[in-house]
């Protein structure tokens, strides 16, 4: 709920800058990524991954009343900045958490069902947005409270209804997972996982400005979270069969077809004016996540050692979160320079180099298969 609305408060009710929102947008992404290293790096050491994801949805759901009280954009960015943190110290033990759980022919529909639960939240939050939104005339201060309630459900949940998985096979003990020894076990193929999904997010940008767009062909403000919902239901509806389908086919190829999706969102929504555009726009951005997040996180999970799968998942969401920081920067300044299609346009550009690398990379590895 709060996702789907902060950029338009930000820009309708405090005055801010598009740049404001990407700067403030990138600084949270790439507070998260930082934070991820440290903890996943903390759950090898520590052999338990629960612990630190249970920490992190309570820090998160702390942070969440501060949005309805917050005076001004400083108090609005430390409380993002301190969500953030929360989201850094969860995200990579629990990605790590369920490739323990996950059998490894299973590992594809397991990271794509998790995906898909977890756009059913961003889902129905934006959904819960628009009615109250209608309902309460426009009351920013009181959807934000409203967005707590959740915030303490989901801390709950993790805490009671989640076990953590005991290990059948005895694990290497990792003393130091960020020392140079350490990193040097993760493998050259987990760091062509990590370029690869670089480049995707140097592709792309945060969907706060798929909201923006709203905004800017005129949609009602109650309104304007449709476009958050419409992106939901195709990102939800393509992870699970995209994960599935991924542990029967080549996952490379997957990666394309998400490319070529996300090629295909900006140039509708660079070059679109009414609803219908972007409707069309948003559904493309959805099928590219659902057929790329998923899968990358798969990848990372195939290519990590099981003692250093937390480490691994830090490494790569501070990294892919620089890579997001960079973006986010890079559309604000677009936007506030030329406009939406100017930004739009940017992201198919630099979609377009992403995807022309990624074939190379492809046809290398077959080149290098077929010499073996």
């Amino acid at each position: 709920m709060i996702h789907a609305i902060l950029p338009l408060y930000l820009v309708t009710v405090l005055g801010t800058s598009t740049l404001t929102v990407g700067i403030i947008e990138g600084i949270a992404e790439a507070t998260a990524a930082i934070t991820k290293v440290f903890s996943g790096a903390l759950s090898d050491w520590l052999g338990k991954r629960k612990l630190l994801a249970a920490l992190g949805y309570g820090l998160a759901a702390l942070t969440k009343p501060i949005f309805p009280l917050a005076p001004g954009v400083t108090w609005l960015i430390t409380a993002r900045f301190i969500d953030r943190i929360g989201k850094g110290i969860r995200g990579a033990p629990r990605d790590a958490l369920v490739a323990d759980i996950s059998p490894p022919d299973l590992r594809g529909a397991s990271f794509g069902l998790r995906q898909s639960l977890d756009t059913l939240g961003a889902l129905l939050g934006p959904l819960l947005a628009i009615v109250f939104m209608w309902a309460f005339s426009n009351d920013f201060t009181l959807v934000f409270w409203i967005a707590v309630i959740p915030a303490f459900v989901s801390v709950g949940l993790i805490m009671f209804a989640v076990k953590e998985p005991k290990r059948d096979a005895p694990v290497r003990k990792v003393r130091m997972p960020l020392s140079r020894s350490e990193l040097r076990r993760l493998s050259t193929d987990y760091w062509w996982v990590v370029a690869v999904a670089s480049a995707f997010t140097l592709a792309r940008f945060s969907e706060a400005f798929l909201v923006l767009k709203g905004q800017d062909i005129g949609l009602p403000t109650a309104l304007v979270p449709a476009v958050m919902v419409v992106m939901n239901v195709a990102y939800f509806l393509s992870a699970y069969p995209v994960g599935a389908l991924s542990d029967r086919m080549s996952r490379t190829k997957l990666l394309v077809i998400g490319l070529v999706l996300l090629l295909a969102a900006d140039l509708v929504l660079a070059f679109s004016s009414g609803t219908l555009g972007l409707a069309l726009g948003a559904s493309f951005w959805g099928l590219h996540m659902g057929f790329t997040q998923g899968l990358l996180s798969t990848l990372i999970a195939d290519t990590a050692p099981a003692e250093l799968r937390g480490t691994a998942f830090g490494m790569f969401n501070l990294i892919t979160g620089m890579a997001l920081l960079a973006a986010s920067i890079i559309a604000g300044l677009l936007w506030d320079a030329t406009g939406p299609s100017g930004t739009f346009l940017g992201g198919a550009g630099f979609t377009v180099i992403t995807l022309f690398g990624l074939l190379l990379l492809e046809a290398r590895r077959r080149r290098s298969a077929s010499a073996k």
